[in-house]
């Protein structure tokens, strides 16, 4: 079970709510490797995490974590897993020994000398109750609990969202150290794209319960550009042709998925190259050919 290629494989994951459905979903991370899940509010990237931990069933499909079902190996997966999510999933009457304790009876591989390096350089007082703790202290407990039992697979749902870029800036240099054997994996979900520029490997973009782009991160960044034309030439350009189009006053700003072909077959236009923002403002655009 420890030769997997594939730290996470989905295969047509489908959860239904009234009102929004997974439809669908499959994406791999590969071992080893860090990957940016990507998409609005409401897209279903929280709902394809709680699906991937068992805390909400699915109503089809596929999923392995470590090589592993998630149903029936969920208790090894969980030992070898850690998560981190957007709240704290403590009582605000615990301090940071209290979790010490209970954790030490959760984890077999525990390592209380790693949780208090952590504490140290996060600063975080270990006798203070956590409800007193601002929401960057409270991102960095659940940060150092999720790093001190040698987990082999991140799961990151908004770890960075609502800090303040310093906070950001120093969490993302621990996820990449933590990387850095090239034996742990990670997959980390948030609407903040140009912290996952900085450190993924690979995007996943959702939106509307659909996987829209899966794929290295450094091919979609090369294959999509934004042309700028005027709205006269906006017009003469083939629908097919572009993602959608952001219009104003000035001119428009043009999404295209295939930068080398549309460059040379619109060769008078100006041709930039795009983030993964503008990749996920365009495509959630996508059914309004002209926005702005």
């Amino acid at each position: 079970m420890d030769n997997y290629e594939n730290a996470i494989e989905i295969k047509g994951l489908i959860k239904k709510y009234d009102g929004f459905t997974l439809d669908n979903v499959s994406f791999e991370v590969p071992k080893g490797s860090i990957m940016g899940f990507i998409g609005q509010n409401g897209a279903g990237k929280s709902t394809t995490i709680n699906s991937l931990l068992n805390i909400i069933p699915i109503n089809g499909g596929e999923i392995k974590l470590l090589g592993m079902d998630h149903l029936k190996m969920e208790q090894e997966i969980k030992e070898r897993t850690a998560v981190v999510f957007d709240s704290l999933p403590f009582q605000d009457v615990f301090n940071a020994k209290d979790i010490n304790r209970i954790f030490e009876g959760i984890y077999t591989k525990w390592d209380k000398e790693e949780y208090e390096k952590y504490l140290e350089r996060f600063q975080l007082p270990s006798k203070k109750k956590v409800g007193d703790f601002s929401k960057g202290m409270r991102m960095k407990l659940q940060i150092a609990c999720a790093l001190s039992h040698h987990a082999e697979l991140l799961i990151m749902d908004e770890p960075t969202s609502g800090l303040d870029p310093v906070v950001r800036d120093e969490i993302l240099r621990i996820f990449m150290e933590y990387m850095e054997s090239g034996e742990c994996s990670m997959l980390m979900s948030s609407h903040i794209t140009s912290d996952l520029e900085k450190i993924a490997d690979s995007i996943t973009f959702i939106d509307r319960g659909k996987i829209l782009l899966t794929g290295y991160k450094d091919e979609i960044l090369e294959t999509h550009g934004v042309i700028k034309c005027s709205k006269e030439e906006l017009k003469e350009m083939d629908p097919k042709d572009y993602v959608s189009a952001r219009v104003n006053s000035y001119g428009a700003e043009v999404m295209v998925s295939d930068r080398e072909a549309m460059g040379c077959k619109y060769k008078g236009l100006i041709l930039d190259p795009t983030t993964l923002e503008e990749i996920m403002l365009f495509y959630v655009n996508r059914d309004n050919k002209g926005w702005g």
